[in-house]
């Protein structure tokens, strides 16, 4: 059949001028008719919002397809499955229908597209396939509406998706399947045109249902996983491509079930609300994960070229730091501390996770483990290139559980797991360094007595001690680093302090204050009467000078409160100090370090 234009480019442009008009008269009807959502309490909107988006990025898609898209049996089921979720979808908005008649929706979704013989190549099995298949795209369909919590958030993550997803079958030769996806990328971001922070419209279920029945229906269409070079590849690539609504979902799911709550029910309390908790943004939280899922989308692409060794080492990677990344987040506070302890009441189960989690040794003892892999990977990959299919991945295989033991058992004596990461320091580097050297000279004689060291490299030895040792300080000051990428959460107004003293002893203070945003002060900077000390930085705070200037400095920088950072203060420079304060209306407060907890004391 002819089709208007056969060029992705063209048809999205198309598509997404369409998507803009469309919407524009589906806001203005949605109006008109009172179909608006109102602020509650477990929802992020703060006004009256037109609902109906969906119907936009429906009705887009539909008129684009017909017109643009070469018409297959496997485009017009996947067409007639998603819109059969649509209008499931928008059932839901005007009726508020139970879970369990929407799931019998999707059920009967999943069988259109799984009746007509698409499904996910993952196993010999044909009935496997079609029940991981069914899982996979109500448990997408789901994903992207939970997703649906924040605005541009669920439409920007699906057509970042959606884009990757076309790229993927560029590479696989696949030209029809690419003008289908850039018709979809197309309406998303005509809609996303009025759905982005402060958004204007929203999606609504209808939108939500097709948007992810859709994505997770067209990723069956991916010869990329039937023909994949690596079963990684299989697995992996159609995971990454809608990463992020699959960690969100598993992340809430796991989360609301330890805290009695239902996964099912609404909740201010996903991703995207943890990031906001922390201080940023709306729009910067969701352009975060636009970059995360931007980033697991191009993993994806170069998943799908590299050998199985490669792929499985590049996941675990990204792995490691999503873990991480989720551990940070879990621990901010969303829900009120009467829910919590009701919640830790009720659940024995959760009360004994809680216990456990404040003895991550197990996990630092996996995760250990896996660098000690990965380190060791890299180093034969750097020296030797892909070696997979040489006598270097024999040699690697065997000696490879034998440094594993004497390293993690070396960690252990040498004090590795002695620390808390949080206050992670210098020694602690100087510890993982002598844990590392200490291991890997065990490690050479270990293999020197059992293997007579035949084969083996000696710069492998050395680049791995090196690589492990980068990997161990990285993995211990994520947090650290979290807190400097994402803003402190604050309970309220902070009140501007400044500490008196840049020595040892403003620095703890300083370091105190970041380590316990909840106290809600905020250090602007230090004095110190020491002239040299003047304009230097510390931590990233300026040093002022103190002689003389003191009054200035308060006023100039609307400080509140003055931390007095040591004990012995000449009397009179303590009674000057005093009378600056109470002119320039500055409370001084003299800041003693206990061991714990940390104290001010007048």
């Amino acid at each position: 059949m002819f089709r208007l234009f056969s060029n992705p480019f063209a048809a999205a442009v198309v598509s997404f001028l369409a998507a803009v008009i469309l919407t524009v008269l589906v806001r203005k009807f949605a109006v008109s008719r009172g179909y608006v959502a109102a602020p509650k309490s477990d929802r992020w909107h703060k006004r009256p919002t037109a609902m109906l988006g969906g119907v936009s990025i429906y009705l887009t898609t539909l008129l684009m397809f017909f017109i643009f898209v070469e018409t297959t049996m496997a485009s017009m089921v996947i067409l007639a499955g998603s819109s059969f979720l649509f209008l499931v979808g928008i059932l839901d908005d005007f009726l508020q229908i139970k879970p369990y008649q929407k799931l019998i929706g999707q059920l009967i979704g999943v069988s259109i597209v799984v009746g007509f013989g698409l499904s996910l190549p993952w196993t010999e099995s044909d009935i496997l396939n079609i029940l991981i298949t069914a899982f996979w795209l109500i448990g997408i369909t789901n994903a992207i509406n939970l997703l649906d919590n924040m605005d541009g958030l669920a439409a920007g993550i699906s057509a970042i998706a959606a884009f990757v997803l076309a790229l993927g079958f560029a590479a696989s030769g696949q030209p029809n399947e690419v003008v289908l996806v850039s018709v979809f990328v197309g309406a998303l971001l005509g809609f996303l045109v009025f759905n982005f922070n402060p958004a204007s419209i929203f999606m609504g279920d209808g939108g939500s249902m097709f948007v992810g029945f859709f994505l997770a229906s067209t990723v069956l269409l991916n010869d990329v996983a039937g023909r994949s070079r690596s079963v990684i590849s299989i697995l992996a690539v159609p995971a990454l491509i809608l990463f992020v609504p699959i960690f969100d979902t598993t992340f809430v799911t796991i989360l609301r079930k330890l805290w009695g709550r239902k996964a099912s029910q609404g909740g201010r309390d996903h991703t995207s609300h943890r990031l906001v908790a922390l201080g940023l943004s709306e729009r910067a939280a969701v352009l975060m994960l636009y970059g995360f899922a931007l980033l697991a989308g191009l993993l994806s692409l170069l998943v799908r070229e590299l050998e199985t060794v490669q792929s499985l080492a590049l996941i675990g990677l990204f792995t490691v730091v999503l873990t991480l990344i989720g551990v940070y987040l879990a621990k901010v506070k969303v829900y009120k501390e009467q829910e919590a302890d009701l919640a830790l009441e009720n659940k024995a189960v959760f009360g004994f996770l809680v216990n456990l989690s404040h003895k991550r040794r197990v996990f630092e003892v996996i995760l250990d483990a896996f660098l000690i892999s990965l380190a060791y990977y890299g180093a034969y990959f750097m020296i030797f290139g892909p070696f997979e299919n040489s006598e270097n991945w024999a040699l690697f295989v065997k000696s490879l559980p034998i440094l594993i033991v004497i390293k993690l058992f070396t960690f252990l004596a040498v004090g590795v797991y002695r620390g808390i990461w949080r206050y992670t320091s210098l020694s602690d580097f100087l510890t993982f360094s002598k844990g590392v050297v200490i291991s890997s000279v065990f490690g050479a004689l270990a293999i020197l007595l059992i293997y007579r060291f035949q084969g083996f490299s000696r710069a492998v030895f050395i680049l791995d001690a090196l690589l492990l040792i980068l990997a161990l300080g990285l993995s211990r000051v994520a947090f650290r680093l979290f807190r400097k990428i994402l803003p402190n959460p604050t309970n309220g107004e902070q009140r501007k302090i400044l500490i008196y003293g840049a020595g040892d002893g403003g620095e703890m203070i300083l370091r105190e204050l970041k380590n316990n945003p909840d106290w809600n002060l905020k250090p602007i900077g230090f004095v110190d009467d020491d002239p040299l000390k003047k304009d230097k930085v510390i931590h990233g705070l300026k040093v002022f000078g103190g002689n003389g200037s003191l009054k200035k400095i308060c006023l100039e920088n609307d400080v509140e409160e003055i931390l007095l950072s040591f004990r012995n203060v000449e009397p009179h420079r303590l009674t000057e100090v005093k009378d600056i304060c109470a002119s320039a209306d500055v409370s001084l407060k003299r800041a003693l370090i206990k061991i714990e907890p940390f104290d001010f004391a007048s």
